[in-house]
Protein backbone atom coordinates (compact mmCIF):
# COMPACT_ATOMS: atom_id res chain seq x y z
CA UNK A 1 0.00 0.00 0.00
CA UNK A 2 1.47 3.52 -0.86
CA UNK A 3 2.12 5.36 2.00
CA UNK A 4 0.37 8.60 2.11
CA UNK A 5 1.62 11.12 5.20
CA UNK A 6 -0.67 11.80 8.28
CA UNK A 7 -0.41 15.52 7.73
CA UNK A 8 -2.25 15.05 3.63
CA UNK A 9 -4.50 12.48 5.25
CA UNK A 10 -5.76 15.34 7.80
CA UNK A 11 -6.11 17.92 4.95
CA UNK A 12 -7.59 15.86 2.85
CA UNK A 13 -10.19 14.09 4.92
CA UNK A 14 -12.24 17.50 6.05
CA UNK A 15 -13.48 17.59 2.69
CA UNK A 16 -16.57 16.00 1.01
CA UNK A 17 -15.39 13.57 -1.64
CA UNK A 18 -15.91 14.71 -5.42
CA UNK A 19 -16.49 13.46 -8.65
CA UNK A 20 -14.53 13.62 -11.51
CA UNK A 21 -14.24 13.51 -14.95
CA UNK A 22 -12.36 10.22 -16.48
CA UNK A 23 -9.66 12.29 -18.37
CA UNK A 24 -8.91 14.02 -14.93
CA UNK A 25 -6.82 10.61 -13.80
CA UNK A 26 -4.14 8.91 -13.36
CA UNK A 27 -1.20 9.64 -16.16
CA UNK A 28 -2.85 12.55 -17.14
CA UNK A 29 -1.13 15.31 -19.13
CA UNK A 30 -2.18 19.17 -18.76
CA UNK A 31 -0.91 22.16 -21.32
CA UNK A 32 1.74 23.97 -20.36
CA UNK A 33 1.91 27.86 -20.58
CA UNK A 34 -2.22 28.37 -20.36
CA UNK A 35 -4.36 28.24 -17.69
CA UNK A 36 -5.13 24.62 -16.70
CA UNK A 37 -9.24 23.91 -15.85
CA UNK A 38 -10.12 21.22 -13.66
CA UNK A 39 -13.02 20.60 -12.85
CA UNK A 40 -15.98 18.27 -11.72
CA UNK A 41 -19.05 17.83 -9.34
CA UNK A 42 -19.44 17.18 -5.27
CA UNK A 43 -22.47 18.61 -3.06
CA UNK A 44 -24.10 21.85 -3.74
CA UNK A 45 -21.98 24.33 -1.86
CA UNK A 46 -19.34 21.77 -0.23
CA UNK A 47 -15.74 23.86 -0.73
CA UNK A 48 -12.41 22.02 -3.15
CA UNK A 49 -9.38 22.06 -3.11
CA UNK A 50 -7.01 21.61 -6.16
CA UNK A 51 -3.21 21.16 -5.49
CA UNK A 52 -0.18 20.90 -7.75
CA UNK A 53 2.87 21.56 -8.84
CA UNK A 54 3.22 24.47 -5.78
CA UNK A 55 -0.28 25.73 -6.55
CA UNK A 56 -3.23 25.43 -4.36
CA UNK A 57 -7.08 26.45 -6.01
CA UNK A 58 -10.19 26.61 -3.77
CA UNK A 59 -13.88 27.16 -4.98
CA UNK A 60 -17.38 25.69 -3.47
CA UNK A 61 -19.44 23.66 -5.63
CA UNK A 62 -22.77 25.06 -7.56
CA UNK A 63 -26.22 24.59 -6.61
CA UNK A 64 -25.85 22.19 -9.39
CA UNK A 65 -23.01 20.75 -8.25
CA UNK A 66 -20.44 21.53 -10.80
CA UNK A 67 -17.17 23.16 -9.65
CA UNK A 68 -13.94 24.38 -11.64
CA UNK A 69 -11.09 25.94 -10.60
CA UNK A 70 -8.27 27.26 -13.31
CA UNK A 71 -4.38 26.20 -12.42
CA UNK A 72 -1.76 29.57 -13.30
CA UNK A 73 0.27 28.71 -16.34
CA UNK A 74 2.55 25.45 -15.67
CA UNK A 75 6.01 24.47 -16.90
CA UNK A 76 6.77 21.88 -19.37
CA UNK A 77 7.76 19.15 -16.72
CA UNK A 78 8.04 15.66 -17.66
CA UNK A 79 8.40 14.16 -14.17
CA UNK A 80 5.97 12.45 -12.58
CA UNK A 81 3.70 14.87 -10.30
CA UNK A 82 0.83 14.29 -8.17
CA UNK A 83 -2.57 16.13 -8.28
CA UNK A 84 -4.34 16.60 -5.00
CA UNK A 85 -8.59 17.39 -5.14
CA UNK A 86 -9.83 17.08 -2.03
CA UNK A 87 -9.70 13.43 -0.99
CA UNK A 88 -8.53 12.31 -4.74
CA UNK A 89 -4.63 11.77 -5.49
CA UNK A 90 -4.20 11.61 -9.05
CA UNK A 91 -0.93 10.00 -9.56
CA UNK A 92 2.31 10.10 -12.43
CA UNK A 93 0.82 13.49 -14.02
CA UNK A 94 2.95 15.34 -16.65
CA UNK A 95 2.60 18.82 -18.40
CA UNK A 96 3.69 19.30 -21.58
CA UNK A 97 1.45 19.88 -25.19
CA UNK A 98 -2.47 18.12 -25.46
CA UNK A 99 -3.70 17.76 -28.39
CA UNK A 100 -7.98 16.50 -29.37
CA UNK A 101 -7.60 13.50 -32.33
CA UNK A 102 -10.95 13.52 -33.68
CA UNK A 103 -12.39 12.57 -36.83
CA UNK A 104 -13.88 9.08 -38.65
CA UNK A 105 -11.98 6.07 -39.44
CA UNK A 106 -8.62 7.40 -40.40
CA UNK A 107 -8.29 9.43 -37.01
CA UNK A 108 -9.60 5.92 -35.28
CA UNK A 109 -7.49 3.64 -37.34
CA UNK A 110 -5.29 1.78 -35.22
CA UNK A 111 -1.40 0.82 -35.76
CA UNK A 112 -2.04 -3.20 -35.12
CA UNK A 113 -4.76 -3.33 -37.50
CA UNK A 114 -7.88 -3.83 -35.25
CA UNK A 115 -9.40 -0.88 -37.00
CA UNK A 116 -9.75 0.17 -40.61
CA UNK A 117 -6.36 -2.16 -41.33
CA UNK A 118 -2.74 -2.63 -40.45
CA UNK A 119 -0.37 0.51 -41.08
CA UNK A 120 3.12 -0.27 -42.48
CA UNK A 121 5.42 -1.88 -40.01
CA UNK A 122 3.65 -1.90 -37.49
CA UNK A 123 4.98 -4.91 -35.53
CA UNK A 124 8.38 -3.24 -35.84
CA UNK A 125 6.59 0.69 -34.74
CA UNK A 126 5.12 -1.32 -31.71
CA UNK A 127 8.25 -2.89 -30.41
CA UNK A 128 10.21 0.61 -30.68
CA UNK A 129 7.49 2.90 -29.17
CA UNK A 130 9.05 2.87 -25.68
CA UNK A 131 7.91 6.50 -24.73
CA UNK A 132 6.53 7.07 -21.59
CA UNK A 133 6.09 11.32 -22.28
CA UNK A 134 3.77 9.85 -24.71
CA UNK A 135 0.05 9.58 -22.73
CA UNK A 136 -3.02 9.09 -24.68
CA UNK A 137 -6.46 8.96 -23.23
CA UNK A 138 -8.71 6.59 -24.88
CA UNK A 139 -12.36 5.65 -24.05
CA UNK A 140 -12.96 1.85 -22.16
CA UNK A 141 -15.90 1.20 -24.45
CA UNK A 142 -15.20 2.89 -27.55
CA UNK A 143 -18.59 4.89 -29.17
CA UNK A 144 -20.10 2.03 -31.30
CA UNK A 145 -22.47 2.61 -33.87
CA UNK A 146 -25.30 0.41 -31.70
CA UNK A 147 -24.84 2.45 -28.73
CA UNK A 148 -28.07 4.43 -28.03
CA UNK A 149 -27.22 8.36 -27.82
CA UNK A 150 -27.54 10.85 -25.08
CA UNK A 151 -30.51 12.64 -25.36
CA UNK A 152 -30.63 16.06 -27.45
CA UNK A 153 -31.62 18.17 -24.61
CA UNK A 154 -28.53 17.12 -22.36
CA UNK A 155 -24.90 16.53 -22.69
CA UNK A 156 -23.16 13.31 -21.42
CA UNK A 157 -21.05 14.63 -18.08
CA UNK A 158 -18.35 12.13 -18.57
CA UNK A 159 -17.64 8.95 -20.72
CA UNK A 160 -15.68 5.94 -18.85
CA UNK A 161 -12.25 5.82 -20.19
CA UNK A 162 -8.44 6.43 -18.93
CA UNK A 163 -5.02 7.86 -19.45
CA UNK A 164 -2.52 5.18 -20.98
CA UNK A 165 1.70 5.56 -21.23
CA UNK A 166 2.90 4.45 -24.94
CA UNK A 167 5.06 1.58 -24.35
CA UNK A 168 5.30 -1.31 -26.54
CA UNK A 169 2.67 -2.98 -24.59
CA UNK A 170 -0.07 -0.55 -24.87
CA UNK A 171 0.78 1.18 -28.16
CA UNK A 172 -0.65 -1.18 -30.17
CA UNK A 173 -4.64 0.31 -30.20
CA UNK A 174 -4.07 3.58 -29.91
CA UNK A 175 -4.80 5.78 -33.11
CA UNK A 176 -2.38 5.89 -35.65
CA UNK A 177 -2.38 9.06 -36.39
CA UNK A 178 -2.65 10.48 -32.88
CA UNK A 179 0.24 8.52 -31.93
CA UNK A 180 2.66 9.28 -35.35
CA UNK A 181 1.83 12.97 -34.63
CA UNK A 182 2.51 12.92 -30.81
CA UNK A 183 5.71 11.59 -31.64
CA UNK A 184 6.58 13.52 -34.58
CA UNK A 185 6.11 16.73 -31.35
CA UNK A 186 8.26 14.96 -29.08
CA UNK A 187 10.86 14.60 -31.17
CA UNK A 188 11.22 18.31 -32.39
CA UNK A 189 9.88 19.82 -28.95
CA UNK A 190 11.60 17.25 -26.35
CA UNK A 191 8.20 17.91 -24.20
CA UNK A 192 5.53 15.57 -23.14
CA UNK A 193 2.84 15.15 -25.36
CA UNK A 194 -0.89 14.26 -24.92
CA UNK A 195 -3.31 12.85 -26.98
CA UNK A 196 -7.05 12.60 -26.09
CA UNK A 197 -8.47 10.27 -28.40
CA UNK A 198 -12.50 11.01 -29.95
CA UNK A 199 -12.84 9.28 -33.36
CA UNK A 200 -15.44 7.19 -34.45
CA UNK A 201 -15.88 5.35 -38.59
CA UNK A 202 -17.82 5.79 -40.65
CA UNK A 203 -19.18 9.46 -38.92
CA UNK A 204 -20.35 12.78 -41.04
CA UNK A 205 -19.39 15.84 -39.74
CA UNK A 206 -22.70 16.97 -38.69
CA UNK A 207 -22.63 14.40 -35.69
CA UNK A 208 -19.62 16.39 -34.39
CA UNK A 209 -20.66 19.82 -33.95
CA UNK A 210 -23.38 20.78 -31.88
CA UNK A 211 -27.05 20.69 -32.91
CA UNK A 212 -27.36 24.03 -31.41
CA UNK A 213 -24.70 25.62 -33.55
CA UNK A 214 -26.03 23.72 -37.10
CA UNK A 215 -29.56 24.88 -36.38
CA UNK A 216 -28.28 28.54 -36.25
CA UNK A 217 -26.98 28.46 -39.43
CA UNK A 218 -29.68 28.85 -42.34
CA UNK A 219 -27.84 27.43 -45.26
CA UNK A 220 -27.88 24.32 -42.75
CA UNK A 221 -31.68 23.94 -43.01
CA UNK A 222 -31.99 21.45 -46.12
CA UNK A 223 -29.57 18.81 -44.49
CA UNK A 224 -31.03 19.29 -41.11
CA UNK A 225 -34.81 18.69 -42.63
CA UNK A 226 -33.15 15.24 -44.89
CA UNK A 227 -32.28 13.91 -41.32
CA UNK A 228 -35.34 14.83 -39.56
CA UNK A 229 -36.62 12.38 -42.59
CA UNK A 230 -34.26 9.85 -41.97
CA UNK A 231 -35.01 9.27 -38.26
CA UNK A 232 -38.83 9.58 -38.48
CA UNK A 233 -39.95 5.98 -37.31
CA UNK A 234 -36.24 4.90 -36.96
CA UNK A 235 -35.81 2.63 -33.86
CA UNK A 236 -32.29 1.79 -33.26
CA UNK A 237 -33.45 -1.71 -31.53
CA UNK A 238 -35.47 -2.80 -33.69
CA UNK A 239 -32.81 -2.21 -36.85
CA UNK A 240 -29.93 -3.59 -35.25
CA UNK A 241 -32.01 -6.79 -34.33
CA UNK A 242 -33.13 -6.63 -38.76
CA UNK A 243 -29.38 -6.34 -39.31
CA UNK A 244 -28.32 -9.54 -37.01
CA UNK A 245 -31.03 -11.73 -38.13
CA UNK A 246 -29.68 -10.72 -41.73
CA UNK A 247 -26.43 -11.27 -41.10
CA UNK A 248 -27.46 -14.61 -39.46
CA UNK A 249 -28.65 -15.78 -42.93
CA UNK A 250 -25.90 -14.54 -44.45
CA UNK A 251 -24.04 -16.46 -42.46
CA UNK A 252 -25.37 -19.60 -43.05
CA UNK A 253 -25.67 -19.08 -47.08
CA UNK A 254 -22.45 -18.17 -47.16
CA UNK A 255 -20.74 -21.61 -45.85
CA UNK A 256 -22.93 -23.54 -48.26
CA UNK A 257 -22.13 -21.45 -50.94
CA UNK A 258 -18.14 -22.04 -49.94
CA UNK A 259 -18.18 -25.88 -49.09
CA UNK A 260 -20.35 -26.33 -52.52
CA UNK A 261 -16.99 -23.97 -53.51
CA UNK A 262 -19.98 -21.76 -54.88
CA UNK A 263 -19.31 -17.59 -55.06
CA UNK A 264 -20.30 -16.33 -51.76
CA UNK A 265 -23.33 -13.63 -51.27
CA UNK A 266 -22.38 -10.19 -50.86
CA UNK A 267 -23.17 -9.45 -46.92
CA UNK A 268 -25.70 -7.36 -46.16
CA UNK A 269 -25.03 -3.61 -45.21
CA UNK A 270 -23.70 -3.03 -41.24
CA UNK A 271 -26.23 -1.46 -39.21
CA UNK A 272 -25.63 1.91 -38.79
CA UNK A 273 -27.63 3.87 -35.80
CA UNK A 274 -28.64 7.05 -37.71
CA UNK A 275 -29.55 8.27 -34.13
CA UNK A 276 -25.81 7.85 -32.82
CA UNK A 277 -24.90 9.61 -36.34
CA UNK A 278 -27.35 12.17 -36.52
CA UNK A 279 -26.54 16.29 -36.01
CA UNK A 280 -25.03 17.04 -32.79
CA UNK A 281 -25.14 12.95 -31.95
CA UNK A 282 -21.11 12.20 -31.05
CA UNK A 283 -21.13 15.83 -29.84
CA UNK A 284 -23.04 15.41 -26.58
CA UNK A 285 -21.36 12.04 -26.17
CA UNK A 286 -17.84 12.51 -27.79
CA UNK A 287 -16.65 15.64 -27.58
CA UNK A 288 -19.08 17.38 -24.43
CA UNK A 289 -17.34 15.35 -22.11
CA UNK A 290 -13.49 16.23 -22.68
CA UNK A 291 -15.03 19.90 -22.33
CA UNK A 292 -13.05 22.02 -20.80
CA UNK A 293 -10.06 19.94 -20.75
CA UNK A 294 -7.19 22.38 -21.59
CA UNK A 295 -5.36 21.92 -24.99
CA UNK A 296 -3.04 23.39 -27.35
CA UNK A 297 -5.19 22.41 -30.37
CA UNK A 298 -6.77 19.97 -32.36
CA UNK A 299 -6.08 17.19 -35.46
CA UNK A 300 -9.14 16.75 -37.44
CA UNK A 301 -9.13 13.93 -40.04
CA UNK A 302 -12.73 13.28 -41.40
CA UNK A 303 -14.58 14.19 -44.62
CA UNK A 304 -15.11 10.93 -46.68
CA UNK A 305 -18.42 10.40 -45.29
CA UNK A 306 -19.53 13.62 -46.17
CA UNK A 307 -17.95 13.26 -49.85
CA UNK A 308 -20.75 11.87 -52.01
CA UNK A 309 -24.21 12.81 -51.82
CA UNK A 310 -26.69 15.48 -51.76
CA UNK A 311 -24.71 17.98 -49.75
CA UNK A 312 -21.07 17.32 -49.92
CA UNK A 313 -21.12 21.64 -51.27
CA UNK A 314 -21.20 22.46 -47.57
CA UNK A 315 -18.32 21.00 -46.02
CA UNK A 316 -16.23 24.37 -46.18
CA UNK A 317 -19.24 25.73 -44.33
CA UNK A 318 -19.89 22.34 -41.70
CA UNK A 319 -15.73 22.71 -41.26
CA UNK A 320 -15.69 26.38 -39.89
CA UNK A 321 -19.56 25.75 -37.62
CA UNK A 322 -17.71 22.93 -36.20
CA UNK A 323 -14.07 25.09 -35.23
CA UNK A 324 -16.17 28.02 -34.08
CA UNK A 325 -18.44 25.77 -32.40
CA UNK A 326 -15.80 24.14 -30.01
CA UNK A 327 -13.88 26.75 -29.46
CA UNK A 328 -16.67 28.58 -27.99
CA UNK A 329 -17.42 25.58 -26.31
CA UNK A 330 -13.67 25.61 -24.62
CA UNK A 331 -13.51 29.35 -24.35
CA UNK A 332 -10.05 28.71 -26.21
CA UNK A 333 -9.15 30.07 -30.19
CA UNK A 334 -6.99 27.02 -30.09
CA UNK A 335 -5.14 25.88 -33.20
CA UNK A 336 -7.26 23.63 -35.41
CA UNK A 337 -5.43 21.60 -38.06
CA UNK A 338 -7.20 19.04 -40.37
CA UNK A 339 -5.93 16.34 -43.17
CA UNK A 340 -7.28 17.02 -46.59
CA UNK A 341 -8.51 13.72 -47.72
CA UNK A 342 -6.34 11.99 -50.25
CA UNK A 343 -7.20 10.61 -53.80
CA UNK A 344 -9.36 7.85 -53.94
CA UNK A 345 -11.27 5.74 -56.64
CA UNK A 346 -11.26 5.89 -60.60
CA UNK A 347 -8.15 7.99 -62.03
CA UNK A 348 -9.63 11.26 -63.50
CA UNK A 349 -10.31 10.69 -67.52
CA UNK A 350 -11.85 14.34 -67.85
CA UNK A 351 -10.51 17.81 -67.37
CA UNK A 352 -13.37 18.47 -64.76
CA UNK A 353 -15.11 15.80 -62.84
CA UNK A 354 -16.57 18.14 -60.16
CA UNK A 355 -19.46 14.95 -59.06
CA UNK A 356 -16.45 13.07 -58.35
CA UNK A 357 -16.06 11.63 -54.54
CA UNK A 358 -14.24 14.00 -52.43
CA UNK A 359 -14.28 17.04 -55.03
CA UNK A 360 -16.65 19.19 -52.85
CA UNK A 361 -15.13 18.54 -49.35
CA UNK A 362 -11.20 18.58 -50.43
CA UNK A 363 -12.21 22.72 -51.86
CA UNK A 364 -14.05 23.65 -48.69
CA UNK A 365 -11.39 22.37 -46.42
CA UNK A 366 -8.89 24.38 -48.75
CA UNK A 367 -11.33 27.29 -48.36
CA UNK A 368 -11.96 26.90 -44.70
CA UNK A 369 -8.42 27.58 -44.11
CA UNK A 370 -9.46 31.43 -44.18
CA UNK A 371 -10.66 30.70 -40.45
CA UNK A 372 -7.45 32.30 -38.34
CA UNK A 373 -5.06 29.89 -36.95
CA UNK A 374 -5.88 26.57 -38.79
CA UNK A 375 -3.72 24.51 -40.86
CA UNK A 376 -4.09 21.71 -43.29
CA UNK A 377 -2.07 18.86 -44.12
CA UNK A 378 -2.09 18.61 -48.48
CA UNK A 379 -2.09 14.68 -48.88
CA UNK A 380 -3.34 13.83 -52.67
CA UNK A 381 -0.39 12.46 -53.22
CA UNK A 382 0.14 9.84 -51.12
CA UNK A 383 -3.29 8.06 -50.08
CA UNK A 384 -4.28 4.88 -51.65
CA UNK A 385 -6.68 5.10 -55.10
CA UNK A 386 -7.82 1.45 -54.12
CA UNK A 387 -9.23 1.89 -50.70
CA UNK A 388 -9.85 4.00 -48.40
CA UNK A 389 -7.70 3.70 -45.23
CA UNK A 390 -4.74 4.56 -46.58
CA UNK A 391 -1.57 2.57 -44.43
CA UNK A 392 1.26 4.84 -44.35
CA UNK A 393 0.10 6.83 -41.79
CA UNK A 394 3.45 8.24 -40.48
CA UNK A 395 3.75 10.04 -44.01
CA UNK A 396 0.02 11.29 -43.07
CA UNK A 397 1.17 12.47 -39.72
CA UNK A 398 4.39 13.88 -41.24
CA UNK A 399 2.73 16.32 -43.08
CA UNK A 400 0.34 17.57 -40.46
CA UNK A 401 2.80 18.08 -37.85
CA UNK A 402 4.91 19.67 -40.28
CA UNK A 403 2.16 22.41 -40.82
CA UNK A 404 2.03 22.24 -36.75
CA UNK A 405 5.28 22.55 -35.83
CA UNK A 406 5.79 25.32 -38.22
CA UNK A 407 2.94 27.43 -36.89
CA UNK A 408 2.05 26.68 -33.27
CA UNK A 409 5.76 25.86 -31.93
CA UNK A 410 7.60 28.29 -34.20
CA UNK A 411 9.63 25.41 -36.16
CA UNK A 412 11.94 27.01 -38.69
CA UNK A 413 10.68 25.02 -41.49
CA UNK A 414 11.06 26.94 -44.45
CA UNK A 415 8.29 25.00 -46.92
CA UNK A 416 5.56 24.10 -44.23
CA UNK A 417 2.92 22.89 -46.58
CA UNK A 418 2.13 22.41 -50.67
CA UNK A 419 1.40 25.22 -52.69
CA UNK A 420 -1.88 26.61 -52.04
CA UNK A 421 -3.83 28.92 -54.85
CA UNK A 422 -3.89 32.55 -53.84
CA UNK A 423 -4.73 35.00 -57.17
CA UNK A 424 -5.63 34.61 -60.55
CA UNK A 425 -5.21 37.26 -63.61
CA UNK A 426 -7.26 37.27 -66.57
CA UNK A 427 -5.50 38.58 -69.41
CA UNK A 428 -7.01 38.16 -73.47
CA UNK A 429 -6.00 34.78 -73.94
CA UNK A 430 -4.34 32.64 -70.51
CA UNK A 431 -4.46 32.84 -66.68
CA UNK A 432 -1.87 33.54 -64.54
CA UNK A 433 -2.21 31.97 -60.95
CA UNK A 434 -0.22 33.02 -57.96
CA UNK A 435 0.15 30.47 -54.62
CA UNK A 436 1.26 30.85 -51.17
CA UNK A 437 4.29 28.32 -50.52
CA UNK A 438 5.46 28.76 -53.72
CA UNK A 439 8.98 28.35 -53.54
CA UNK A 440 10.71 26.05 -56.20
CA UNK A 441 7.51 25.48 -58.27
CA UNK A 442 8.18 22.64 -60.43
CA UNK A 443 6.74 19.44 -62.17
CA UNK A 444 7.08 16.52 -60.23
CA UNK A 445 7.77 15.06 -63.44
CA UNK A 446 7.27 15.86 -67.04
CA UNK A 447 5.36 18.85 -67.59
CA UNK A 448 2.58 20.36 -65.66
CA UNK A 449 -0.66 18.62 -65.70
CA UNK A 450 -3.83 18.41 -64.34
CA UNK A 451 -4.93 21.95 -65.56
CA UNK A 452 -7.78 22.59 -66.41
CA UNK A 453 -9.63 25.94 -68.25
CA UNK A 454 -13.00 27.24 -69.72
CA UNK A 455 -14.31 30.31 -70.63
CA UNK A 456 -17.95 31.34 -69.19
CA UNK A 457 -19.56 28.94 -70.69
CA UNK A 458 -17.67 26.65 -67.69
CA UNK A 459 -17.12 23.60 -70.57
CA UNK A 460 -13.73 22.92 -69.17
CA UNK A 461 -10.49 21.15 -71.50
CA UNK A 462 -7.57 20.28 -70.80
CA UNK A 463 -5.06 23.64 -70.16
CA UNK A 464 -1.66 24.12 -71.57
CA UNK A 465 0.29 24.94 -68.18
CA UNK A 466 3.99 26.48 -67.62
CA UNK A 467 5.89 27.92 -64.55
CA UNK A 468 7.40 31.61 -64.45
CA UNK A 469 8.97 32.26 -61.23
CA UNK A 470 6.91 31.79 -58.69
CA UNK A 471 3.59 31.83 -61.17
CA UNK A 472 1.75 29.30 -63.62
CA UNK A 473 0.15 30.40 -66.61
CA UNK A 474 -2.51 28.69 -68.09
CA UNK A 475 -3.89 28.38 -71.41
CA UNK A 476 -6.07 26.69 -74.43
CA UNK A 477 -6.00 27.71 -78.24
CA UNK A 478 -9.91 25.95 -77.17
CA UNK A 479 -10.59 28.71 -75.22
CA UNK A 480 -10.51 32.25 -76.76
CA UNK A 481 -11.88 34.44 -74.06
CA UNK A 482 -10.79 31.93 -70.11
CA UNK A 483 -12.50 32.90 -67.00
CA UNK A 484 -11.50 29.98 -64.73
CA UNK A 485 -9.03 27.24 -64.18
CA UNK A 486 -9.56 24.49 -62.09
CA UNK A 487 -6.88 22.24 -60.97
CA UNK A 488 -7.05 18.74 -59.85
CA UNK A 489 -10.85 18.84 -60.14
CA UNK A 490 -11.75 14.88 -59.68
CA UNK A 491 -11.50 12.38 -56.84
CA UNK A 492 -8.57 10.48 -58.08
CA UNK A 493 -6.80 13.37 -60.46
CA UNK A 494 -4.28 14.14 -62.19
CA UNK A 495 -1.93 17.08 -60.89
CA UNK A 496 1.78 17.02 -60.52
CA UNK A 497 2.62 20.55 -59.29
CA UNK A 498 4.89 20.69 -56.57
CA UNK A 499 7.39 22.91 -54.40
CA UNK A 500 11.14 23.07 -53.39
CA UNK A 501 9.71 20.40 -50.43
CA UNK A 502 8.26 18.36 -52.77
CA UNK A 503 4.74 18.91 -51.22
CA UNK A 504 2.03 18.89 -53.92
CA UNK A 505 -0.52 21.85 -54.53
CA UNK A 506 -3.92 21.22 -53.29
CA UNK A 507 -6.87 21.24 -55.88
CA UNK A 508 -8.63 24.33 -56.11
CA UNK A 509 -10.73 26.10 -58.65
CA UNK A 510 -10.55 30.10 -59.46
CA UNK A 511 -13.97 29.88 -59.14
Amino acid sequence: MKYIPALLLSATCTFAEVRLPAVISDHMVLQAGKPVAIWGWAVADEEVAVEFAGQKKTTKASAKGEWQVKLDLLTPNAKSQTLLINDKVIQDVLVGEVWLASGQSNMAMQINGKLHGKVDNADAEVAAAKHPEIRVFVHDAPLAIYELPVPDDELAQDRPGKWRVCSPETVADFSAMGYFFARDLLTEIKQPVGILTSAVGGTPIEAWTSLSAQQAVPDFKPLLDDWTKRLDGFVPETEQKKFLDAKAAWLKVRSAALKAKQPAPKAPSPFKNLQVMKPGGLFASMIAPLVPYTMRGVIWYQGERNAAGPFTGLYGAQLQTLIADWRKRWGDEFYFAWVQIPAFATPQKFPSEPTGWGVSVRDGQRRALQVPHTGMAITMDIGDSKQGHPTNKTEFAARLSRVVLHDVYQKSIDIWSGPLFKSAVIAADHITLTFDQATGLKARSGTLEGFAIAGDDKKFVWADAWIEGDKVIVSSTEIKAPKVVRYSWAANPKGNLVNAADLPASPFSTE
